[in-house]
């Protein structure tokens, strides 16, 4: 039981060290050049049969990573999310690609994301994102019902004279967010709006400054204190890490203070006895 338990630690250890983890970086990177490779006609009918080749190897020695880390950790393989990233990711590759299945080729692209898990500092980009999904979504709740109210809107005033942009409420949706991004917003539709509506300025730059200005830099505060929250977590932790460590390293300090003292005062009271006995 014990020669199991130093295996799987040994195993768990060896596929966690830096060496292994920048050989399988070192993959997924030359496996996303040989995905883009076989994107060429020329390129793959060259060298097809060898890109596909590297690609199977490739999957092959994520799955036997993943293995190895079954093996190692058993259930606490699935507590860390990016364990379970990571096995989805290499379990999609594995379905066989053919017949109506063919399609699921292109989802060997997604290998690429494992990077994210692979790197700290693209792990702590990720993190920050998803912590900022409660405040990105309800930014986008705001923006969907400025937008809608400004497409009823645009689609009453300037429908009937441009059914092209605004002939119905989809197409002012489409239009208005050409204009959010402000993609030809100028001369390819509020001049030509304002040809036949001459006070049209006066709908759009409001939505232009509520739109793209206000609205987007939310977006950005918010994943930006993601950001901040998640560094200032780490940092925590690692204080926290760091701050246990000082204390095992103090109470073994002490405890071997007082066994020295102990073995100190042993020593004298054999010294005291001895020098009675001469």
């Amino acid at each position: 039981m014990k020669s199991e338990i130093s295996l799987r630690s040994r195993a768990g250890m060896w596929v966690e060290s830096r060496p292994i983890q920048y050989l399988i970086i070192s993959l997924i990177v030359l496996n996303a050049i040989s995905l883009g490779m076989a994107t060429s006609d020329a390129l793959d009918a060259q060298y097809g049969y060898w890109l596909n080749f590297f690609d199977n190897a490739v999957l092959v020695v994520f799955v036997i990573e993943i293995a190895i880390k079954l093996f190692a950790f058993r259930g606490r393989f699935f507590y860390s999310a990016w364990n379970v990233f990571d096995f989805l990711i290499v379990a999609v590759a594995l379905i066989p690609a053919s017949g109506p299945l063919e399609v699921l080729r292109v989802l060997r692209i997604l290998r690429v994301l494992r990077l994210i898990s692979l790197i700290p500092q693209l792990r702590v980009v990720a993190e920050a994102l998803l912590g900022a999904i409660p405040g990105i979504a309800s930014v986008a709740g705001l923006m969907s019902i400025i937008f809608y109210v400004f497409s009823v809107m645009a689609t009453e005033l300037f429908g009937g004279d441009h059914p092209q942009w605004f002939g119905s409420l989809g197409d002012s949706m489409y239009t208005l967010f050409q204009v959010m991004t402000l993609e030809s917003w100028s001369m390819g539709i509020v001049r030509p709006v304002m040809e036949t509506h001459a006070y049209a300025w006066a709908f759009f730059i409001p939505f232009i400054l509520i739109a793209t200005f206000t609205m987007l830099n939310l977006f950005i505060a918010i994943i930006v204190d993601a950001m901040q929250s998640v560094q200032l977590s780490k940092a925590e932790q690692d204080k926290e890490a760091i701050e246990d460590v000082v204390q095992i390293e103090h109470q073994q300090l002490s405890k071997e203070i007082q066994d020295l003292k102990q073995d100190i005062n042993e020593l004298k009271f054999l010294l005291q006895k001895d020098h009675k006995a001469t």
